[in-house]
């Protein structure tokens, strides 16, 4: 349970690229195929502190470390949008506008309610306070690849994410007009599917 202050939390921020197949080849999880028993740790703001980076609380945010702060506090930069049990891998996706996704994990805890010294680990959807936002549509990032979003190529039938301003690293090649269930239901126009998981798994792209 996650119902509980903790000391000694350590986190590991992981910021997705956007790396996706062009072939199909990687998998999303859908947020509407997910089993029954998979829940939210948390639905609601505890308030500050009452859990660690519940949904609504806020961190502050470091070259390599995350410490939850108030949101009125000047050093929040980012919010909780969603929070989940257990692995990303294994869990739920992250709403669309999610800038970046935090990894927790605890194995000291102050209080441990069943006595087996652990905390289950979790993961935190984080949209940032202000600007850049690199989850929105074109922002070149973000843990899932949506209609907007524009990628380059990474060789070996894969694309990555990029900023379809041209401010990223790389310039964009092409951006995802459209996503359907499969390449069938693509506009002519086409030139690039992208894989992008869920329901509607085909991303229709044409060059920039």
């Amino acid at each position: 349970m996650l119902g509980r202050r903790c000391t000694g939390l350590l986190v590991l921020v992981v910021v997705f690229a956007g790396v996706t197949g062009v072939t199909g080849c990687q998998k999303s999880s859908d947020p509407g195929s997910e089993s029954s028993n998979r829940r939210p740790s948390s639905s609601a703001s505890s308030g500050y502190g009452a859990v660690f980076l519940a949904v609504d609380e806020c961190s502050s945010r470091g070259r390599e470390t995350f410490t939850e702060v108030s949101c009125t506090s000047e050093r929040a930069a980012a919010r909780v949008i969603a929070r989940y049990d257990g692995k990303v891998t294994e869990g739920p996706a992250c709403p669309v506008r999610t800038d970046f996704v935090l990894h927790i994990s605890e194995n000291r805890p102050a209080v441990d309610e069943d006595g087996n010294g652990e905390v289950p680990r979790g993961y935190a959807c984080m949209r940032n306070l202000e600007s850049p936002h690199p989850g929105d549509p074109g922002g070149g990032g973000g843990p899932r690849t949506v209609v907007g979003d524009c990628v380059y190529s990474a060789g070996r039938g894969e694309v990555r994410e990029t900023a379809c301003d041209g401010s990223g690293a790389k310039a964009p090649e092409y951006r995802v007009t459209v996503a359907v269930a499969e390449r069938a239901l693509c506009p002519a126009a086409t030139q690039l599917y992208v894989s992008l998981g869920g329901a509607k798994s085909v991303g229709c792209a044409v060059r920039v």
